[in-house]
């Protein structure tokens, strides 16, 4: 299939640039059946069923993007990508001009070096924890579309209720999971419904459109994961059980189904690079809740063949026509599987 395939007229009024009040108020379109309905995001507990299992990813955001200024006195701004060994940081910098290998950049009161560059990513040599920098004076890492600097706010909403701290690792957030606060979250275990945690750290690269005009030549962005073989024997029981697995987003469906590539069934940990696209079968994920994504991304491939192309097709043009709210801080969806 032709990139220009998943192109589809996404109104700028539409992006959601803030988040509602309420996490579980946002909106809901439900795809079961070969019906939409359309709901608030706390309906969402009358379609699960006793003995289904809620797959989360529990990364937490590091506030990744950090400002500075060159040798030459230039500004820059910094985005991690993901720290590495011996007090290294993969970061895209943007500035006037590139920074040359070797120079200094000069951060709040730290100083850092450019030492390698690898195609448009480049590798900055810190002189402690990266993270504890990071932490320290970053700031919370809003993507590209979000046309506003961060806020107090964003500390809060830009993470989901259930992250873990020691899994800081990500500099985007698992954005279905927003909607689930922890009200919401008891409700669905007291309706017998297991709630199970992988962690995916979710890259700057899932924000970058997929630029090659036929799909499958797309180098698609590389995320560490972990999936134990715990939640492995969870899935196969719940399965063996006639009962479904919801993911909570692409980041848990892309762990899920990287760890059933291997039929040993014994979990996963290490990178992925798995691209999911139209004529892929899903081994693990019976039902998806994800946000509405831009055209063009690898998210809208991936849910393109979780439902099918057509269905992907008129969901997103009746979320336009009913004026749902998109992206990373918009509403959400509900969809059963559906591969054509």
């Amino acid at each position: 299939m032709k990139t220009k395939d998943f192109d589809y007229n996404l109104p700028e009024e539409l992006i959601a640039h803030f988040p509602i009040e309420k996490r579980s108020e946002s909106k809901l379109l439900v795809s079961l059946n070969n019906s939409l309905q359309h709901k608030v995001f706390k309906d969402i507990t009358s379609y699960f069923k006793k003995g289904d299992l809620l797959v989360l990813n529990n990364t937490s955001v590091i506030p990744a993007r950090i400002y500075g200024k060159k040798e030459s006195g230039g500004n820059v701004e910094i985005m991690l990508e993901r720290i590495m060994e011996n007090n290294k940081a993969l970061v895209q910098i943007k500035s006037g001009r590139s920074p040359r290998i070797g120079s200094c950049i000069f951060i709040d009161k730290y100083s850092v070096q450019c030492i390698d560059r690898k195609d448009n990513f480049f590798v900055i040599q810190f002189e402690q924890s990266p993270l504890s920098i990071f932490n320290s004076i970053g700031h919370v890492p809003l993507p590209p579309y979000i046309k506003r600097p961060d806020e107090d706010l964003d500390k809060k909403r830009y993470a989901t209720v259930y992250e873990d701290k020691s899994l800081q690792n990500s500099v985007a957030a698992p954005t279905a999971g927003l909607h689930f606060d922890q009200e919401l979250l008891n409700e669905i275990k007291e309706l017998g419904v297991e709630i199970a945690y992988v962690n995916l750290s979710v890259g700057a690269g899932t924000f970058q459109p997929v630029k090659v005009d036929n799909i499958k030549d797309h180098d698609i962005h590389e995320e560490y994961l972990e999936v134990t073989p715990e939640i492995v024997d969870k899935i196969n029981e719940v399965k063996s059980n006639g009962r479904r697995v919801f993911s909570v987003g692409t980041t848990a469906a892309r762990a899920l189904e990287t760890a059933y590539a291997d039929e040993s069934f014994k979990g996963y940990e290490g990178y992925t690079k798995l691209f999911i696209y139209p004529g892929y079968k899903f081994k693990a994920v019976d039902c998806l809740i994800t946000n509405f994504h831009l055209p063009k991304s690898s998210l809208l491939m991936l849910v393109s063949a979780f439902i099918g192309y057509d269905n992907m097709k008129n969901i997103y043009e009746t979320a336009v026509d009913k004026k749902y709210r998109f992206l990373s801080y918009g509403d959400a969806m509900l969809l059963e599987k559906n591969e054509i």
